[in-house]
């Protein structure tokens, strides 16, 4: 499977073309080139994206400005038109399967409500988890942020080419990928993906079915506390994440 990736020096794909088992031909891209195994791409550019994804069997979108605190003309002018040029540069180019970079943050509203704004807080006691209701790929969106707004976005388009052109396209609600994969905030006991459960996330939905054409699902790691749905991408992709970063909180303290 010849595998292109967008924003390939950044964590989340350094990390994949890392790991992911040798079987896939990556093929990598980034507006800025680091070194010779990664080609420059700038994403805002159609023409280019569509010569870059000739020949890919899937695509993994990971070209967008990152940061929570992306203010809205930088949305605007770079992440929506990368999206929109990635998207149509799949179908052009005959891909059969497009996996989008979402965000958590689209649902990040919640966040600022009781028992989500106690767990992001880390204030636990009298809280149960097993007993707090997960956020699925059905939850009305909530975006906290410019940047989740246009992952929002996003989410919407990868439904107008899964259902009007047949791409299938899998959005991934990623949850926190850190280069050092530990946590260092209370908010990521719940929210951390490990690189080794990012991988397995990844994996799974490039072997997901053929017969899946639309699918939005969290990526978070089976933490204790996490407040994400992960029956969903279980059952749909066989995702089962193995980390629990409950075990690092008692060795930061102690």
């Amino acid at each position: 499977m010849r595998v292109v990736i967008t924003g390939a020096s950044g964590v989340i794909g350094s990390v994949l073309r890392e790991r992911l088992p040798a079987r896939y031909d990556m093929v990598a891209f980034d507006r800025r080139r680091e070194h010779g195994a990664i080609g420059r791409l700038d994403t805002t550019q159609a023409k280019a994206v569509t010569r870059a994804f000739a020949g890919a069997d899937a695509v993994i979108d990971l070209a967008a400005s990152s940061t929570l605190e992306t203010p809205w003309p930088e949305v605007w002018k770079n992440n929506v038109p990368a999206t929109m040029n990635a998207l149509e540069a799949a179908r052009v180019s005959g891909a059969k399967l497009f996996v989008f970079a979402s965000s958590n943050h689209v649902t990040g509203g919640y966040e600022r409500d009781p028992p989500y704004s106690h767990i992001v807080a880390g204030r636990l006691n009298g809280l149960d988890p097993a007993s707090v209701t997960k956020l699925d790929g059905r939850v009305p969106l909530r975006p906290d942020s410019p940047y989740a707004v246009g992952k929002a976005f996003g989410e919407a388009a990868a439904r107008y080419y899964a259902e009007q052109h047949g791409l299938r396209v899998i959005c991934l609600r990623i949850g926190t990928v850190r280069a050092d994969d530990t946590p260092k905030q209370p908010r990521h006991y719940a929210t951390l993906l490990t690189h080794a459960d990012l991988v397995h996330l990844y994996e799974r939905v490039l072997e997901s079915p053929p017969d899946l054409l639309f699918g939005v699902y969290y990526g978070v790691s089976a933490n204790t506390w996490r407040f994400w749905d992960i029956e969903e991408p279980r059952k749909a992709i066989g995702f089962q994440p193995q980390d629990d970063v409950e075990r690092l909180r008692s060795r930061a303290v102690g």
